[in-house]
């Protein structure tokens, strides 16, 4: 038995930039096991199976797909950049005749649209809450050292902690960062926290004028760092659309990879996620 597996990069038209996610179209169900087994041999931050949900449908005449994500070790509720990708494989690949395509997923329905370069993603808005930075000293310190931190949030729902750095820093002091995985893992084992956003408040003046840059560690599911990460973006757009008053902004997340992501806060309690993607690969798995 072969199944097909692309490997695409969201959120650049670069290859070997922006994300790279696995992508998996399949005419029928896999056991969660051998989802497990395809997501570790495939060894990325995550791999997506898409499955039809009508059985009348096909993957060009279909508008509603399941979609599910694996790490390399666990089965995660929200991925953005596999989200990217999965749609860029429909509409590409699978010649979808559709203007939007809705997944549905862990975290509900997820709709993706082609615009004239890349796609945009239709996302729930995760607001992070004000917390106490003695609550998570050894969070923060296992991940930005002795950089002076000017607020600490927590995205409850999604457990996704985000220290946000001092305007006094220098882009250099998020891009320079050596975060120790096993350090940052051990910091936290109560539960709260599954994922470490590190931000800082970007140079809208220049060109291109980015709104906020980011970095994000997620060693709780095996990712020691992600390059570029569409669901922090869920927290850091609420966030940072309240600080700066906007609506629509520009991201670019710092990793060594790198990746841009134009956002747009709606008022119904959503995000719109968009940014280009670039296939790097395309092939079968034999099972």
């Amino acid at each position: 038995m072969e199944i097909p597996v692309f490997t695409l990069d969201a959120f650049t038209n670069l290859p070997f930039k922006g994300n790279p996610a696995a992508v998996c179209p399949l005419l029928h169900e896999l056991s969660d096991d051998l989802y497990q087994k395809i997501a570790a041999e495939m060894n990325l931050s995550e791999t997506a199976f898409i499955t039809l949900i009508n059985p009348t449908d096909t993957f060009t005449s279909g508008t509603r797909f399941r979609l599910r994500w694996f790490t390399p070790t666990m089965e995660v509720n929200l991925c953005g950049h596999a989200t990217l990708a999965s749609a860029a494989v429909l509409f590409q690949y699978e010649n979808n005749v559709n203007p939007t395509v809705v997944f549905e997923t862990r975290s509900g329905d997820l709709g993706v649209s082609k615009r004239k370069e890349g796609y945009i993603m239709d996302f729930p808005l995760n607001p992070p809450t004000k917390k106490d930075h003695n609550d998570f000293k050894d969070v923060i310190k296992a991940a930005v050292g002795n950089h002076p931190v000017q607020e600490v949030l927590l995205s409850r729902d999604t457990k996704k902690l985000m220290i946000r750095l001092s305007d006094s820093c220098e882009r250099s002091a998020l891009t320079s960062l050596k975060v120790d995985p096993v350090a940052l893992l051990n910091s936290d084992s109560s539960g709260r926290v599954r994922g470490v956003i590190v931000t800082m408040k970007g140079s809208p003046d220049c060109q291109p004028g980015f709104d906020f840059y980011s970095r994000y560690f997620a060693p709780w599911a095996g990712i020691p760092e992600d390059p570029v990460t569409g669901s922090a973006h869920t927290v850091l757009g609420s966030y940072w659309s309240d600080v700066l008053g906007k609506k629509k902004m520009l991201a670019y997340q710092c990793s060594s990879r790198g990746g841009e992501l134009d956002l747009e806060v709606r008022d119904n309690g959503r995000i719109n996620i968009a940014g280009d993607v670039t296939t790097v690969l395309q092939g079968f798995i034999r099972l």
